[in-house]
């Protein structure tokens, strides 16, 4: 919380540091554009720690349960946990903050439960009201051990034998596996934001999808960087003919529609979340390569540009060590804006069907898959995507102003 507080701290600039930190001191005191980091870090957090957070951490928060369709926020149910008859691998802490997990145990939502002799007997959840749930009968120790099939359980008494799928034979009272169940099989479940159209958990699907609009967002910016700067740098420093075939490969690009060209090269390689980066990225260098061109045409005739020449230093070392770090504040401010246009254009390729494909969780996907339920009483399931998409979007522009207030070199030079 210190931490926190001192970046909102509104101190005098000090103009006598470096043009960075006189940048960082004037972005800190515009507070939408702190507010707006701040909700970016929060979101990146997400997006890393992924599955470490939901509640569902299932590969794609796909753990379906048709009967709970569409439940309401806050809804809550009481869970069966059946240990699955066969070994399954958990991995780390790593694999599942990256994967997420497979449940060792089959979910079962139910109404109520009646404890016999060695067996369970449940009556399943189906939604109606009143209920008038199946009733369903499971072993004690089917549901606490993963038992093979091939061998007979035997109950004697108050103790059962069995053998496990590793072919070992174990013989334990029921009493003891009545209340392992009741204690560790019986699960009151609650979603906080109810469940979509499969039963699928929402507030799980939400913060997975934060991952995925900001990994295609930041590669496409990344790839996009890539070719903008180099041609605009080429096309700049070096002029004449390689000038001209530069900018007329750039105006080509530019008077194609964006979405039509992201559509184009999406039907080219495919309909998959890596196509995505690359049909992005390779659709946002257009405005970075004009502004740094410009920049640097700028600057080629600058003094220090001409001393570098008289050293006998190399044209590439010239553009990266020396022109090239003077133009990036412009190519900040233009990345903070291609983010958020990389943000939109996936969710609305997601929303056309040509973008991440299920089940991977996609805000465009969420509002594509539930949209009709706008007219119905649960519009919230396409409301809460559109709003994350809103705010996402909202957050990246603002750091983007803020960033161009913060860059601006004529208001320090008028400071100093």
């Amino acid at each position: 919380m210190q931490f926190i507080r001192k970046l909102f701290i509104r101190r005098p600039i000090d103009y006598s540091g470096s043009l960075g930190q006189i940048a960082w001191q004037k972005f800190k005191r515009n507070g939408l554009a702190m507010s707006a980091f701040s909700f970016i870090i929060l979101g990146v957090l997400v997006a890393v720690l992924g599955y470490l957070l939901t509640p569902d951490k299932t590969h794609f928060a796909n753990d379906q349960h048709l009967e709970l369709s569409a439940a309401s926020p806050g809804f809550e149910v009481d869970m069966l946990k059946i240990r699955k008859n066969r070994n399954i691998e958990q991995g780390g802490f790593l694999k599942t903050m990256v994967w997420g997990k497979e449940r060792l145990h089959k979910q079962i939502p139910f109404y109520n439960s009646d404890f016999q002799k060695d067996k369970l007997n449940i009556e399943l959840y189906t939604g109606d009201k009143p209920n008038n749930g199946i009733v369903e009968s499971y072993d004690f120790v089917d549901i606490v051990y993963p038992v093979d099939k091939d061998k007979k359980i035997q109950v004697d008494n108050d103790r059962v034998t069995f053998t496990t799928i590793d072919g070992k034979k174990q013989t334990i009272r029921l009493s003891d596996l009545k209340n392992t169940i009741k204690k560790e099989h019986i699960e009151h479940k609650k979603y906080l934001l109810g469940t979509d159209r499969f039963g699928r958990d929402l507030l799980s699907r939400l913060l997975i999808g934060t991952r995925v609009s900001l990994s295609v967002g930041f590669i496409s910016v990344f790839i996009s960087l890539m070719i903008g700067i180099t041609l605009g740098a080429v096309a700049g420093f070096f002029r004449g003919w390689i000038d001209d075939l530069i900018v007329w490969f750039i105006n080509v690009v530019w008077s194609i529609p964006t979405l039509l060209l992201v559509i184009a090269i999406t039907f080219a390689l495919g309909k998959g979340f890596w196509q995505i980066f690359v049909a992005v990225g390779m659709t946002m260098w257009v405005e970075v390569a004009r502004v740094v061109r410009g920049q640097v045409i700028s600057m080629r005739e600058q003094e220090f540009v001409e001393a570098g020449k008289a050293l006998g230093f190399r044209n590439s070392r010239i553009i990266i060590r020396h022109i090239l770090p003077n133009v990036m504040g412009a190519v900040i401010v233009i990345s903070a804006a291609n983010f958020a246009s990389a943000i939109l254009i996936e969710a609305g390729l997601s929303f056309l069907g040509i973008g991440v494909q299920p089940p991977m969780p996609s805000w465009g996907t969420m509002i594509k898959e539930h949209y009709a339920y706008i007219i119905l009483d649960s519009a919230y399931l396409a409301i809460l995507p559109g709003i994350a998409i809103m705010l996402m979007v909202l957050a990246f522009m603002l750091v983007g102003n803020g960033l161009r207030d913060a860059l601006d070199v004529k208001a320090v030079k008028n400071k100093q």
